[in-house]
């Protein structure tokens, strides 16, 4: 239940019939990828070539209702979007997807992912005359996207020559008067995926969007690929492929949904064997084994089914409150975990518990959770984290601000555990958080937030904001 930054949702949909109610499957996609944002939202439709958008800051059902939903009209395509901010201060114009026209057309561009280089990008482009409306990496990319567009055939050609000029992460889907095209970065860090519902072609950021419309999944879009769904079919583009690519491994931990599906892997299961593996890293003696809600409690489940101990129900979830992560500020994180989550007594009270949770990244929600246990008449509390400690910030698109955020950068193993007020304390290993999901054979894993080894090279304007090295004992 960390509370970081940065995450969004994509969504597109390319129906050979020119009259569908693609607003309304997308409205029904977003829905289910709202866990990957839940600051904003928008969509937008085609219609012939005409492109109609609404989009404001809200979760997708207070967002859209049978008015606005009937105001972007029918049409064979639609894109859409949900999101959180790294800002406090987000605003509408932050809000995606953009509608971008040009000379030669309009674009509609909604993106998950952040560029290491967009600082550098926007620079150049505002010297050369450019206007930016928003605080975006989505709004930069299109300016890029646009600049080839005037000198190439096609829109999937202007891509694939702005690629090259983009460092970092995006999966995108965008949307031309006639074609709607999903891009992946050749690292591949966040998830994409293509499907069909009958004869339509869809993409989404995770397989539990295609659930939920009925829609069959297809594959996952490759690292560096470029797919374009038009009249005359689908055709892939694959000049940056071939790398193995570097996926997000917080993306099986925590990010995606239990029962997505990315690179063939299950996420439930992923998530149930970092538990096994952690009982086996750091077995004790307890009575229940119990789940923070809800990414914890996959790996819960696993760790009780290792280890021998009952698992058990230990809280009950508001479910009328977002992910506490998505929240901007600390203060809004820390009443929202009063509300969010309720001890169930019965089954912590008198006993020696075991705290499952994915990760740590500040301490304060850990902290209270600790509390709410012992308060409830937990006689032991022992924390397990299903993941590695969090020592260096993340550039991609699970944004941490500075290292001294993090609690891990800050204090020894022993003084996080007294800290948090906890009896004892472990982690998952680095090498057993590689093999959750066996996909060793499709892709590697991105593991910098935890050992520092960067993918892409992340440029000195950027790493300097986090160069103090805090001494820490191992």
């Amino acid at each position: 239940m960390p509370d970081i930054h940065e995450e969004c949702g994509v969504f597109g949909i390319y129906s050979k019939n020119a009259q569908s109610d693609v607003a309304t499957e997308t409205y029904l996609a977003l829905y289910a990828l709202q866990h990957r944002g839940q600051q904003s939202c928008g969509i937008a439709v085609n219609d012939d070539g005409v492109i109609r958008s609404y989009r404001d800051l809200g979760l997708v059902p207070d967002t859209f209702n049978s008015t606005n939903l009937a105001k972007l009209g029918l049409g064979n395509m639609a894109i859409g979007h949900v999101e959180y901010s790294k800002y406090a201060n987000s605003n509408r114009s932050d809000a995606q997807p953009l509608v971008v026209r040009h000379i030669k057309g309009t674009m509609a561009l909604a993106n998950n992912g952040s560029l290491v280089n967009s600082r550098k990008l926007r620079e150049e482009l505002e010297l050369g005359g450019a206007i930016f409306h928003s605080a975006t990496d989505a709004e930069v990319i299109s300016h890029i996207i646009i600049q080839e567009r005037l000198k190439t055939n096609s829109i999937e050609e202007a891509i694939e020559k702005a690629m090259p000029r983009l460092s970092g992460a995006y999966s995108m889907v965008i949307m031309s008067p006639q074609k709607l095209i999903a891009v992946r970065d050749p690292e591949g860090f966040r998830p994409l995926c293509m499907g069909k519902l009958g004869e339509d072609i869809v993409f989404a950021s995770e397989s539990c969007a295609l659930d939920s419309i009925g829609a069959a999944f297809v594959r996952d879009i490759k690292p560096g690929e470029i797919v374009v769904a038009d009249k005359d079919g689908v055709r892939s583009i694959e000049t940056h492929c071939g790398k193995k690519g570097h996926f997000c491994v917080f993306e099986f931990v925590y990010t995606a949904r239990p029962d997505s599906v990315i690179y063939g892997a299950s996420v439930h299961e992923a998530r149930r064997r970092a538990g096994a593996f952690l009982a086996l890293e750091h077995p004790c003696q307890a009575d229940v084994v119990i789940g923070v809600p809800d990414s914890g409690l996959d790996a819960a489940l696993g760790f009780a089914q290792q280890s021998g101990i009952p698992y058990g129900i230990g809280f009950i979830k508001n479910r009328y409150i977002g992910r506490t992560f998505i929240l901007p500020t600390q203060k809004q994180r820390e009443n929202a975990v009063r509300i969010k989550l309720n001890v169930l007594k019965a089954t912590v009270q008198g006993k020696r518990v075991v705290l499952v949770d994915d990760s740590i990244v500040r301490g304060t929600t850990s902290q209270r959770i600790i509390k709410m246990l012992r308060d409830a008449g937990a006689t032991e509390v022992h924390i397990r984290i299903s993941s590695p400690p969090f020592i260096n910030p993340c550039y991609f698109g699970t944004d941490i601000d500075s290292k001294d955020k993090l609690i891990a950068c800050r204090m020894t193993l022993e003084e996080i555990r007294k800290d948090l007020n906890a009896d004892s304390l472990g982690y998952l290993g680095l090498e057993s958080v590689k093999k959750i999901a066996n996909v060793e054979d499709r892709c590697e894993f991105c593991t910098a937030c935890f050992d520092g080894e960067y993918p892409v090279e992340i440029p000195d304007y950027i790493a300097d904001k986090y160069s103090e090295h805090i001494n820490k004992k191992k």
